[in-house]
């Protein structure tokens, strides 16, 4: 299963995101494969003065909601998640349900 999401970021807090990013921490990465994601990327874009970040992954699991919990349970991902959440600006559906990414529809797909 494919995912693709999308997020604002605060334009000062760009620099320090990308140097987070260039280097994440190894049990980040980690936990990321033990919760079968693979093929992961984020991209930024600047859209009419604005910065919004895309992030796509490949789900190869069973259980995604299992996965996502256990990732959500780990201290490593927590700890990254606090350096990460305040680069962040949530689009309104995603502040609505109280989450930071928000989900994108799949238009097309060339395997």
């Amino acid at each position: 299963m494919r995912y693709a999401s999308v997020t604002g970021i605060h334009p000062d807090k760009i620099a320090y995101y990308k140097q987070l990013h260039a280097n994440v921490w190894p049990d980040v990465v980690k936990m990321i494969g033990t919760c079968n994601i693979r093929n992961y990327s984020i991209y930024l874009k600047e859209i009419e003065g604005k910065s919004y970040l895309f992030s796509y992954f490949e789900y190869t699991g069973d259980d995604f909601a299992t996965d996502m919990k256990k990732m959500a349970a780990d201290t490593a991902t927590q700890r990254w998640w606090k350096e990460t959440a305040p680069t962040q600006v949530p689009l309104p559906d995603a502040a609505a349900a109280g989450e930071t990414w928000s989900a994108m529809e799949e238009v097309m797909h060339l395997p």
